[in-house]
């Protein structure tokens, strides 16, 4: 059994990586001249710059997979203890995520801290309920548009008014084992003892990964070789590239849902439409370098806020990473966004640090996405009718968890069934 993978992104790295474990032989190919999709990073001006996700969960799966490759020495640690905070009325405030928080934080009235304590006594999400009607029912108005709402959708570019429970922050809920009460599951996790994996990254950036499981498969994975076409041929499939073309007995494509549709056009023409459904949001991503000294993991933007950017990750705080700042821009917190050049994107993250942080910054590089994060949206009711053909699969981030952890959980799984084939 030949398995053919489209992408080298971390699902595609990983997949690979996981049959290769399982003995099955396997093939992938990458457009770009660089492996690891999203999680790649720069050295701009000696600023290591992480051009997707700003840091990593060490769960014990992401663990083993960083000693195989012999990474244990490049691990940083993290500082997670540090508190999260949302823009607010011009002011920042603690988002509460702890009961010490929760106590003392000045987003909520005492009322409207009082209002989270009726969770337990409302039900679960019902059908058609958006996240932002379930949060506002489950935890109040103040909770569920100060800062619940911002920390889930924000990630995503989508307003909590335009996201389907069951498509989003439901399926985030299930996989988590929350089928009631949010709080007694969070109460009966602290008092079990398990703790949260700690975060990290590494000495050179999270890129780092991926291009160790890049070097450790690279007789596998051929870059700047794009799919350009897929064809049935006998029980198998044959993979076109611009260098020839490759058979296989399954195929696994890793990439967004607008590349998949077309390179399924041929296969199977209602999939095709269905995957072309699937909205995605452009984000933009500046990196700012700063003298400011805050201590904190970054800051929420809730989307009525007075301010033209969705988000911060303060790297130099709970990474250590020397002055650099990262601001993340999206055309829900910026209609121009598109528009603008990268350095008036640039002119508008420093801009707007300056607003929330009251120190100045400059930026020192502009990274766009586009296809960005999958919207989440109501566009997600598309998944209803996602039927493959036998044969064909996907390992991305539209049809799984979009983290890191969950994306190589997600292909280990798949690496495991088509092992078992």
């Amino acid at each position: 059994m030949t398995v053919g993978v489209v992408g080298a992104g971390i699902s595609g790295l990983s997949l690979v990586h996981s049959l290769a474990d399982h003995g099955v032989d396997v093939v992938a190919f990458e457009a770009r001249d660089e492996p690891g999709g999203i999680m790649r990073s720069r050295h701009v001006d000696g600023h290591v710059l992480e051009l997707g996700p700003q840091r990593l969960r060490l769960t014990p799966q992401i663990e083993s997979m960083v000693d195989d490759l012999g990474l244990r020495d490049q691990l940083r640690a993290g500082d997670d203890s540090q508190p999260l905070y949302v823009y607010h009325d011009g002011e920042l405030s603690v988002v509460p995520l702890s009961v010490r928080e929760a106590l003392t934080t000045d987003l909520l009235s005492p009322l409207g801290k009082l209002r989270i304590l009726k969770e337990p006594l409302t039900g679960p999400a019902k059908p058609g309920e958006t996240v932002d009607e379930y949060l506002v029912r489950k935890f109040g108005r103040q909770a569920a548009r100060k800062y619940l709402g911002p920390l889930y959708s924000g990630l995503y570019g989508t307003d909590p008014r335009n996201m389907l429970m069951e498509y989003s922050l439901g399926r985030a809920l299930e996989n988590a084992g929350i089928d009631g009460s949010v709080l007694l599951w969070v109460g009966r996790k602290l008092l079990s003892g398990r703790e949260t994996p700690p975060i990290c990254t590494f000495e050179d950036g999270l890129g780092q990964l991926s291009k160790r499981l890049y070097d450790a498969h690279a007789d596998a994975i051929a870059l700047e070789t794009p799919v350009t076409e897929i064809h049935e041929r006998g029980e198998g499939f044959e993979l076109g590239t611009d260098s020839g073309t490759e058979y296989v007995d399954d195929v696994v494509l890793t990439t967004p849902a607008a590349t998949s549709a077309k390179l399924l056009a041929d296969i199977d023409s209602a999939l095709e439409a269905t995957l072309q459904r699937f909205n995605y949001n452009p984000i933009g991503m500046v990196f700012l370098e700063s003298s400011f000294d805050g201590d904190g993991i970054g800051t929420l933007v809730a989307s009525h806020a007075d301010a033209r950017i969705s988000g911060l990750t303060w790297n130099a705080s709970f990474l250590d990473r020397d002055r650099v700042f990262t601001c993340y821009i999206d055309p829900g917190s910026d209609p121009r966004m598109n528009e603008r050049s990268d350095d008036e994107l640039g002119a508008l993250a420093a801009t707007e640090f300056e607003r929330i942080t009251g120190s100045p910054a400059a930026p020192i590089d502009v990274h766009r996405w586009d296809p960005g994060m999958p919207a989440y949206d109501r566009s997600w009711t598309a998944m209803d009718e996602l039927e493959l053909p036998s044969g064909i699969h996907l390992c991305s981030n539209f049809v799984g968890r979009p983290g890191i952890p969950g994306r190589v959980r997600n292909a280990t799984r798949l690496a495991a069934t088509l092992a078992d084939e």
